[in-house]
């Protein structure tokens, strides 16, 4: 606790006034019995004032075991997780009720969270059984589709990647709650990854003739491999979604190990970039393609933060937007 210790005393005396009001009481009531006897004013006064300090030293006592159980308390209200015996122990009949409603209640609460876990481990195992499902029959309708090359069945090739992306975005937005569970930490050389993202976006590119300009690189860096892909091809899907001409660059700087992806898309109006990050916003862009969801740049920056990475925008509206993730942290560990 960082309360003050006049706070404390202060809290204690509006607790227990009554109980140092009968001391001061009994003190008194002493020094008038003894008064009425004839006792020497002095005697009485003096055996009074042994009474007050026998009261006083009761109610230390009594002030210290309440700092206690009012410690003991407030762990125990900042974590209901906590074991029946971090609760203080109780000195009377009601503090015995009172604990046992509080033990009655962390129990619930236990019960309910393990609930709640098992049906999002379920849940979780049902989107996953359902996108590695999904995945066949888009796999057959691409190859079909393949089979003729032409403008429709193109059409429909790129509009069952967005299924596919689709798909996986859901997963990652539920995988993202399993935080460092999911993470294998190592030394990821950069330039097979963002190949990887390229190629899988290559038909993109080709479909909407876009140029794309990548010269490689030799930067290592101390990262996630999957989840740095997923921020990768979410940034790389929205460069190529807003930009209908021109082309899209990709470059990271051996220096400070700071990627960037730049494109000559729409831009993204100023009032709009301080949210851009935020859960299902969509701004001004969203509402003119309907089919944003605001989800995207959300789980990038979930994700960047997962990984201790910083992720940030540049824009301005009919001249691009660069993005960049600084993969320099000293926060990750080798596994």
């Amino acid at each position: 606790m960082n309360e003050k210790w006049y706070a404390l005393v202060g809290a204690y005396l509006r607790t227990y006034w009554r109980f140092a009001l009968v001391q001061a009481l009994f003190a008194a009531i002493f020094w008038a019995v003894l008064s009425l006897y004839g006792a020497p004013a002095e005697a009485a006064l003096y055996a009074a004032g042994l009474c007050a300090l026998a009261g006083l030293g009761l109610l230390i006592v009594h002030f210290v075991r309440y700092l206690r159980k009012r410690r003991a308390r407030q762990a125990a209200k900042e974590n209901l997780t906590v074991s029946d015996g971090a609760l203080p122990p109780a000195d009377t009949p009601g503090e015995a009720e009172f604990r046992d409603m509080a033990q009655r209640v962390r129990r619930q609460y236990a019960d309910l969270a393990a609930a709640r876990e098992a049906e999002r481990r379920e849940t979780l195992d049902w989107f996953t059984a359902w996108v590695h499902q999904i995945k066949t029959p888009i796999a057959v309708m691409q190859m079909t589709l393949q089979a003729e090359d032409t403008p429709e069945h193109r059409a429909l090739e790129a509009e069952l990647f967005r299924v596919r992306q689709y798909a996986d975005l859901a997963l990652s937005y539920l995988r993202l709650d399993e935080g460092g569970s999911d993470l294998v930490i190592r030394s990821v050389a950069l330039d097979g990854v963002i190949r990887q993202t390229v190629r899988k976006y290559a038909p993109l590119f080709v479909r909407k003739r876009l140029a794309l300009r990548y010269d490689g690189t030799d930067v290592s860096a101390l990262t996630d491999e999957k989840w740095l892909a997923f921020i990768l091809e979410q940034l790389l899907s929205n460069a190529v979604k807003y930009t209908a001409s021109g082309g899209v660059t990709i470059a990271v700087s051996a220096e400070d190990k700071v990627l960037a992806i730049a494109d000559t898309g729409i831009g993204i109006a100023a009032e709009d970039l301080p949210r851009v990050f935020e859960k299902g916003y969509t701004g001004y862009n969203g509402r003119t393609d309907k089919a944003a969801t605001g989800l995207g740049l959300y789980l990038c920056r979930r994700a960047a933060e997962m990984l201790h990475h910083r992720l940030w925008v540049q824009s301005e509206p009919g001249r691009g937007s660069t993005f960049f993730l600084d993969l320099h942290s000293d926060k990750l560990e080798v596994e």
